[in-house]
């Protein structure tokens, strides 16, 4: 069967990536240069979460903290290329999705992660 086309959104559309850390710490580290480098205007950590999952024929579970990172489409890829490089895991979940938002705080998240600093609040 063929595969649908794939949407690609204009730039400035918001997306929200999501990925799971093993520990705070390493779900702060991420969040804090993900938004230095302005590749997220905002990250939120929240957990711990508790995952259970298949990993190598055994069944796993554990405790992880989860990072929601705003960005726009433009930014997304890069964004998501800089979770995958620093992350502690061989296989990261990162999950993308186009998100809508008032017209204010889409205009913060684009004005945090455009290549001129001082657009967040």
């Amino acid at each position: 069967m063929p595969q649908p086309p794939m949407m690609h959104p204009p730039a400035a559309a918001l997306v929200e990536i999501r990925t799971t850390c093993p520990s705070r710490e390493a779900a702060e580290s991420l969040a804090a240069r993900l938004v230095k480098d302005r590749l997220a205007a905002c990250v939120q950590v929240d957990g711990p979460v508790r995952s259970t999952y298949e990993w190598r024929g055994d069944i796993e579970t554990a405790d992880e903290w989860r990072c929601t990172c705003k960005t726009t489409a433009a930014r997304a890829p890069a964004c998501a290329a800089a979770i995958a490089a620093g992350h502690s895991y061989e296989t990261p979940e990162i999950i993308m999705a186009l998100i809508e938002a008032s017209e204010a705080y889409a205009a913060w998240v684009r004005a945090g992660v455009s290549d001129t600093p001082g657009g967040g609040g």
